[in-house]
C-alpha cells in the first residue's frame, strides 16, 4: 500500500490536460494493442477547481490476465505497482517523480466493460457539465483537506460520502447524454 502523502491543493493548470496527453502517448507506445484507451479522470481533469497535482488515468485495457503480463512493461516505465488495492477488478499503480519525490501520476487500470470506468467518467463529465456542483466538490475538497492536511487517505475518506452520493446523479446523466 502506498503511504499517504500531505494532501497539496492547487488551482487547476491546463498543464495537466497536457501532461495527461504525454502520459497517455507513452502508455500507448509500451502497452500496444492491449490499450483501449486512457481516459484522464480526477480533478485535473476538470476546469476550475483546485486539485491535487497528480493525475489520476485510466488505462483501459482488453483483459486484465494480459495486462498482468505488463506489470515489468510499467515497472520499466517507472511505476510501482500496488495490484488491485482494495478494489476487484483494477490494477492500481504510481509514478513518483524523480527529481521531485513527489506522486505525480496515479493508473487504475481497468477491462474493458467494467462498471468502474462508466462511474468515473460519469463523475468526470457531470461536473465538467454542471460548474455549480464542481464548486461544491472543490468546497468538500478544501473541508477535507483542512481536517486531513498530511494524510491523503484520510482526505478521500473524509470527501467519500459525498462523491457517493454525487455518482448515481452523474451516472443517471451520463446514461442519458
Amino acid at each position: 500500500m502506498p503511504p499517504p502523502i500531505p494532501v497539496d491543493l492547487q488551482p487547476h493548470s491546463p498543464a495537466w490536460l497536457d501532461a495527461a496527453a504525454r502520459e497517455e502517448q507513452r502508455l500507448a507506445e509500451a502497452l500496444g494493442p492491449q490499450l483501449i484507451a486512457v481516459h484522464h479522470i480526477g480533478s485535473t481533469a476538470i476546469a476550475g477547481i483546485v486539485a491535487k497535482p497528480i493525475l489520476d488515468l485510466i488505462p483501459e485495457v482488453r483483459s486484465l490476465e494480459a495486462f498482468d503480463a505488463c506489470r515489468l512493461v510499467l515497472l520499466h516505465l517507472g511505476y510501482e505497482w500496488w495490484g488491485e488495492y482494495g478494489m476487484a477488478g483494477r490494477r492500481y499503480a504510481t509514478l513518483t517523480d524523480g527529481a521531485t519525490g513527489q506522486r505525480c501520476i496515479q493508473l487504475h487500470v481497468f477491462e474493458q466493460g467494467s462498471p468502474h470506468i462508466e462511474r468515473h467518467l460519469a463523475f468526470r463529465d457531470f461536473l465538467r457539465a454542471h460548474p455549480a456542483k464542481a464548486r461544491e466538490y472543490e468546497a468538500v475538497k478544501l473541508r477535507s483537506r483542512d481536517r486531513h492536511p498530511h494524510d491523503s487517505h484520510a482526505y478521500s475518506d473524509a470527501k467519500s460520502a459525498w462523491v457517493q452520493a454525487t455518482e448515481a446523479e452523474a451516472i443517471a446523466f451520463y446514461r442519458a447524454g
